[in-house]
């Protein structure tokens, strides 16, 4: 299967804030004789300490976890060190989740139930420095491109709306995100204008029907 013996193994760092899956994992990989695990995280903040440590060859990351989640830790990696190669593998495939994490430089995007040698596959592709998309999401990417313009929303519009559907306030959701109160605005304009739609709950509405939001966000 491996053409030399094996010189160069696959160090990976696992990044999930559920220490069964990080064991059910790690235990895995350690079948590949060209996989190493060389540490594991279950937070955004220790993934990019450690990345810095280990200087891995790829980075499985989960997307939502207390503290630093995956999406800030993806940034962070990336601004320390561009040519990390980040493999985000989640249960979610909200549109949301999927454009923030790969506009944040995301390698691939994979969901928790694939299957284990296409895991192995997307590992490895990776690892070479390859776009991996499970099924599923490419086909939401697709979806999203071929979308009118006025209904495709940009990444910072998506975060709004999705405070919005949490029912922050214009004041709540400029402090989440780091914005004044009048960018929040300048964001629902145009929310409304791509929608179609005059209010909020009209927006947000909207945005579940066309799975720009899911009921998970």
């Amino acid at each position: 299967m491996f053409p030399k013996a094996i010189m160069d193994k696959i160090r990976l760092i696992l990044v999930d804030d559920h220490p069964v899956v990080r064991e059910g994992l790690a235990g895995m990989l350690a079948s590949q004789a060209d996989f190493e695990v060389v540490a594991t995280a279950s937070d955004g903040s220790q993934a990019i300490a450690l990345d810095a440590q280990w200087q891995p060859d790829v980075i499985l990351m989960d997307l939502r976890m207390p503290g630093t989640d995956g999406v800030t830790a993806i940034q962070a990696i990336k601004a320390q060190r561009q040519a990390a190669n980040i493999l985000v593998l989640t249960t979610y495939d909200s549109d949301a989740d999927i454009v923030r994490a790969i506009e944040a430089g995301a390698t691939g995007y994979l969901l928790k139930d694939t299957p284990r040698d296409e895991l192995y596959r997307a590992i490895r592709a990776a690892a070479r420095g390859e776009s991996v998309l499970a099924p599923a999401v490419a086909a939401r990417l697709m979806t999203r491109m071929r979308a009118p313009a006025e209904e495709s929303l940009s990444a910072r519009e998506i975060e709004v709306l999705q405070l919005v559907a949490k029912g922050k306030s214009n004041k709540e959701i400029g402090k989440a995100l780091h914005i004044s109160t009048a960018t929040v605005k300048t964001h629902l304009i145009h929310v409304f204008d791509k929608l179609g739609v005059k209010d909020r709950t009209s927006a947000v509405t909207v945005a579940l029907e066309k799975g720009i939001l899911s009921l998970d966000n």
